[in-house]
């Protein structure tokens, strides 16, 4: 959490950050990845057969070792809108059975090599827990049973015995399932209105959780600011002893999911767009807890947290969908990406996952080509984040100018300042380290840093660039992380267009 105060234009910046405040957890889901058969995000791009970069059953070593150093903690798969056509049984057995499908949904053929079994195996040479999307489309809740069965039974019953017959003996145990995804939307094969959606799912979820208690459902949502969200919430999230066999510590739904993308071509509207996240996380978290006051959900059941499962910067104008949404990254692009992270570390109360789409070649920060890959500018903020900013969220409060310039969505002006500094911080096994955004282009900020011991040795990580329209295509690195010391003495200057890391040791 950081609180702010707005400061007269000229007078000194202050960030005050207190160690021993510590506000609420960080999940480790909060860095979670998600691939979808979409462009080369799975075919070239995590499964790649016959290229001398992958092992012998087609991953490419490349990209799992690059999972493995942003220490990815979940995936999400198959979709996205691929999988409101996608019938999982297509997708297992022997490859030369698979049927070649339409995709409808990106404007393709699939070719069913890649499937489930595929997929949880690459999860586990990861070391990442996979997180699979029902089809809400043209699927059924009878498909979906037999696949919570394939991956998790342990009986002798038709599903579990085909997984043991195609090889896998032991169950995968897959722990996170969505109902769906984005259904609400007119491109969605079989786009339903929010009083259908909410009945389905309430009733997809009670059969789900019957046949297996252990599971956590994730409910689809839209942004959460709007009536789909609302609604939603009030009718699924309710105490059901039914459905739960009687448990008061249960709830038929676990989480929220959402999904933003922002993007602009002007700079300083692209970094300050992932504000709406903010305002989105906050809405959503009051709608749940309207809907637990009105619906009499005890104490006794967790609150369900927020499932911000698709998040990224993506102009869809720039990089379209049914073209395979290759972007090419600026450092505005990621500023602004860490601007996204700050979000979810300050709300870390309410976000149980976070999903950034895509992990691979689709609007990713990762790009494969035949001979490597290319981490593109958005990966380094992505990097820092997953490797520091675990732990606990701590709080902190930030004195500063304002920007006052027009936002994108244009609502945002109205409900949220616009500082020229985006801070958030966390603390883990005796560290913290404060994140520092500085949106202006061309102004340097001295910022008096209270609360860090003087003369304390500082680690200090940048994140910049010659100028925000950079990138690291074309074969040429313009954007990557330098890292250096700073004796916490006096003022930092946080440079212009720049991600800062202050990492520091505490004592007791």
């Amino acid at each position: 959490m950081t609180t702010f105060t707005k400061i007269p234009d000229g007078a000194q910046a202050t960030i005050t950050v207190n160690p021993l405040h510590t506000i609420s957890e960080i999940d480790d889901n909060t860095y979670g990845g998600f691939t979808e058969h979409m462009g080369r995000c799975i075919y070239g791009g995590i499964y790649d057969p016959g290229n001398p970069l992958s092992d012998e059953n087609g991953y490419r070593k490349d990209v799992i070792e690059a999972m493995k150093e942003l220490r990815v903690p979940v995936v999400r798969y198959p979709g996205g809108n691929f999988v409101a056509t996608y019938h999982w049984m297509d997708g297992i057995g022997p490859r030369d059975q698979r049927p070649r499908r339409r995709d409808p949904a990106w404007i393709g053929v699939e070719s069913n090599e890649f499937g489930t079994d595929e997929f949880l195996r690459w999860c586990e040479l990861v070391g990442t827990e996979p997180y699979l999307c029902l089809n809400f489309g043209t699927g059924t809740l009878d498909e979906a049973m037999g696949w919570l069965e394939y991956c998790n039974g342990t009986t002798d019953t038709y599903h579990a015995n085909l997984r043991r017959k195609n090889g896998r003996e032991e169950p995968y145990n897959v722990k996170y399932w969505a109902l769906g995804n984005e259904v609400y939307g007119p491109w969605q094969v079989c786009q339903m209105t929010k009083e259908d959606y909410a009945k389905r799912a309430y009733q997809w979820a009670k059969a789900l959780k019957l046949l297996d208690p252990s599971i956590k459902l994730i409910l689809c949502g839209e942004n959460g600011f709007n009536s789909w969200d609302s609604h939603v919430i009030k009718e699924c999230i309710r105490f059901d002893q039914h459905g739960l066999g009687g448990s008061t510590t249960a709830s038929l739904i676990d989480m929220h999911s959402i999904h933003l993308y922002t993007a602009s071509p002007e700079h300083l509207k692209n970094v300050t767009a992932p504000l709406a996240a903010e305002r989105a996380i906050q809405i959503t978290s009051s709608l749940i807890d309207l809907a637990r006051i009105e619906n009499g959900v005890p104490p006794s059941v967790p609150k369900q947290k927020i499932c911000f499962d698709e998040w990224n910067v993506w102009d869809p104008f720039r990089a379209k969908g049914e073209e395979g949404a290759e972007e090419k990254y600026t450092l505005s692009d990621a500023l602004a990406v860490a601007v996204w992270l700050n979000v979810f570390v300050r709300q870390s109360k309410h976000i149980g996952m976070a999903n950034i789409a895509q992990s691979v070649n689709v609007i990713s920060p990762l790009t494969t080509t035949p001979t490597g890959t290319v981490k593109q500018t958005t990966w380094w903020p992505l990097w820092l984040f997953s490797k520091f900013m675990r732990g606990q969220t701590v709080a902190v409060h930030l004195g500063c100018e304002v920007w006052e310039g027009e936002t994108k969505p244009g609502w945002l002006r109205g409900l949220v300042e616009t500082p020229w500094l985006d801070v958030s911080a966390a603390a883990d096994g005796g560290w913290v380290t404060m994140a520092v955004v500085n949106i202006s282009e061309e102004r340097d900020f001295e910022v008096a840093v209270m609360g860090v011991e003087e003369g304390r040795e500082v680690e200090v990580y940048t994140v910049s660039g010659e100028g925000v329209a950079v990138t690291n295509v074309d074969a040429e690195d313009k954007v990557g992380v330098k890292e250096g010391k700073w004796a916490a003495h006096g003022s930092y200057v946080f440079p212009s267009h720049s991600l800062t890391m202050l990492r520091w040791r505490v004592e007791g």
